[in-house]
């Protein structure tokens, strides 16, 4: 009998991962968010983390967008040489959505119990008057580090990238969100790392691609 040679795979999942501007986030889910940031911060933030800033429009907090234009955007002051766009994996937790100025919780929304605050486009803000989408993560911890959406040249993206690969989580399945660090998918019962019996990198069975290296 023939063997079979084993290249991989694609599924597709129903996940609302990638939300449009305009569509409310879901509690509890993963979402693809961007943040931009200058050339050195990013090198910083991939290394060791986000840090929360002390302050802002909603708070303390890291800031992020679903939206990659406005994530294009920073640092306000920066040259375009000198700007990344980082793209992200947000939990997002518990969500307040903080729609007017002078909103009741707009800087206390964590102290009731809420992870991220949501500013929707085109809310009327004084304080947005890009009306473009935001978001506000209270924990770090929340936010992984995927890829580079945007660099300034190729030498640059190629480095990040390569800083971002070296920072990978192991190959331990779980984290302390509940999600799995391979797939990033909600843990349950059906996840299953392993190594690929083709290629023997570190997969999980709910991957949605695995292309044999």
């Amino acid at each position: 009998m023939a063997s079979i040679p084993f290249y991989g795979w694609e599924a597709f999942y129903d996940e609302d991962r990638h939300l449009q501007a305009d569509q409310a986030p879901k509690s509890g889910s993963l979402y693809t968010m961007y943040h931009g940031t200058t050339v050195q911060k990013a090198r910083l933030i991939i290394t060791t983390g986000f840090r929360q800033s002390a302050d802002g429009m909603l708070g303390p907090g890291v800031y992020v967008s679903r939206d990659q234009k406005k994530a294009e955007r920073y640092p306000l002051k920066s040259l375009p040489t000198d700007r990344i766009v980082l793209k992200l994996s947000v939990d997002c937790g518990k969500v307040k959505r903080i729609d007017k100025d002078n909103h009741p919780l707009q800087k206390t929304w964590h102290s009731q119990g809420y992870d991220t605050a949501w500013v929707p486009p085109n809310c009327g803000m004084k304080s947005v008057p890009s009306g473009l989408e935001e978001d506000c993560v209270y924990d770090p911890q929340r936010i992984e580090v995927t890829d580079i959406a945007l660099a300034p040249n190729t030498t640059i993206l190629n480095e990040l990238k390569q800083l971002i690969a070296q920072n990978k989580k192991g190959p331990s399945n779980s984290n302390t969100s509940g999600t799995c660090t391979v797939c990033k998918f909600k843990l349950g019962p059906a996840h299953s790392v392993q190594s690929c019996w083709g290629c023997g990198e570190t997969i999980c069975a709910l991957l949605t691609k695995h292309v044999c290296s």
